[in-house]
């Protein structure tokens, strides 16, 4: 059986899908106003493989991620940059697909932007609106009346008398109470608007993702996940819309991750530690980037620093080093009798324990690197798999690209058959000081009696 943890519940729960065999999962995507950072990779890839392992169980999985295109970021940086907020969304977009690419992430089953759904948004105001539970105000916007939900709070743990308490929110005369959001904001010149009931305007963020959802999963569906700083206020005004509008459980499992530190501080554009996923990459490969990620588990903190990203290229070069020079027997499925197989199944259906499933990844290479047993590095590259890993050819990954002024394959090669000649014409001295060449160039050879193979440090 798979367990998972349920933020709402705050316990490991069996997962039970409402229809057998099937997962509706929707997740909370970017707001495309910039490049993404770290921390979204960490978030996207995290529910990749949460994605990969439900359909590696067998389950018929719906995955949603949405993408929101109209926003306050939006229509500052486009006015910033001098272009229309429509060309910034295309622009941004593309980026994070390339971004999302270098990192191994699927396409999720639908990736609706928000402005493709105003209609659906404006059917669940209305609702609101009709079952008391929203109102149109004096300048046009339209705000939910949180008091008139019993539940609000029960996602996030904290209640409006706490927060009323605990925190001073600038008086609004438009709000019947401090606390209420809003759902649909007045038309300002010069921004994107749409008719609605209400005047011209533009939705509110958190009625966004209920309609979208609503639309592909159905009022009522499995999985809801993100950012763990999504709980509040995000989530939990998302469950006030959508069970204040359909009169029923909105989802019953919420999932969230936890967030990247960057040298034991969170991540944060005001402390100067903020970086793109772009950065990261002009250093690092994709790959390696995503083993860092998912050899912790998707619930607990992470640490970010180039030590900690070198320890993962070494760890991801360890595993494919294993597979190197074996030719595969064709893919016939997972055994998962297979005792390896096993505990990285086991594993896996504890609340998606990738930390301990990679250890298996480790254990597995281990064996191979003894055995050279096919069967075994079949597998190795299977589960691998799973996770989105071991995918590419070996050498691929240990002869990697040039960076920067780096040797390329070729002058690699060609100084490899210099010392080779060398050492037959017994020119040690030779010999040694191109072995020092390619050492300080980064390129790590490894001598043995059927040759001389090399690797990227």
């Amino acid at each position: 059986m798979l367990n998972l943890y349920n933020t709402l519940t705050r316990q490991k729960e069996v997962f039970k899908p409402i229809a057998p065999g099937k997962v509706k999962m929707y997740v909370c995507g970017m707001t495309v106003y910039d490049l993404c950072h770290i921390g979204h990779a960490r978030m996207l890839t995290a529910f990749d493989v949460i994605y990969r392992w439900f359909t590696a169980s067998g389950y018929d999985v719906t995955y949603v991620r949405n993408i929101t295109d109209i926003d306050d970021k939006i229509i500052k940086r486009s006015a910033e940059r001098g272009i229309s907020p429509e060309a910034l969304v295309e622009e941004t977009i593309a980026d994070m697909h390339a971004d999302t690419g270098a990192l191994g992430l699927l396409l999720p089953t639908f990736e609706p932007r928000a402005t493709q759904h105003i209609g659906g948004m404006q059917d669940i105001i209305s609702k609101l609106i009709a079952r008391g539970k929203a109102y149109p105000a004096a300048n046009g916007d339209v705000y939910y009346a949180v008091r008139e939900f019993p539940g609000y709070g029960k996602l996030s743990g904290k209640t409006l008398d706490a927060l009323r308490a605990g925190e001073r929110i600038e008086v609004d005369p438009n709000k019947r109470d401090a606390h209420d959001f809003v759902l649909w904001k007045a038309a300002k010149p010069g921004e994107p608007q749409w008719q609605s009931p209400w005047g011209a305007g533009r939705p509110g963020w958190h009625i966004e993702c209920s309609a979208m959802s609503c639309h592909h999963l159905g009022e009522h569906f499995d999985i809801h996940g993100g950012g763990e700083d999504l709980q509040f206020p995000h989530h939990e005004n998302e469950i006030a819309q959508s069970e204040g509008a359909n009169e029923q459980q909105y989802v019953n499992y919420w999932m969230h991750n936890g967030f990247i530190n960057v040298d034991g501080e969170k991540m944060s554009k005001s402390l100067g530690n903020f970086f793109t996923i772009r950065d990261v990459l002009g250093h690092f490969d994709g790959e390696v980037i995503r083993f860092f990620i998912v050899r912790s588990h998707y619930r607990s903190p992470v640490n970010f620093t180039d030590g900690i990203l070198n320890d993962a290229k070494q760890g991801l070069t360890r595993l494919y080093t294993a597979l190197r020079g074996l030719a595969l027997p064709a893919a016939t499925g997972i055994d998962w009798s297979n005792p390896y197989a096993a505990r990285f199944k086991a594993a896996m259906d504890d609340d998606f324990g990738t930390s301990e499933a990679v250890a298996v990844l480790f254990d597995l290479a281990g064996e191979v690197n003894k055995s050279r047993d096919l069967a075994q590095a079949r597998l190795l590259k299977d589960l691998g798999g799973v996770l989105g890993l071991l995918q590419r050819d070996p050498e691929a990954f240990l002869q990697g690209e040039a960076g920067g002024d780096g040797l390329s394959a070729e002058q690699v090669e060609a100084l490899i058959q210099a010392r080779k000649d060398a050492r037959t014409a017994k020119n040690w001295a030779e010999s040694d000081r191109i072995r020092d060449e390619l050492t300080a160039a980064g390129i790590v050879l490894e001598d043995s009696a059927a040759g001389t193979t090399w690797r990227r440090a």
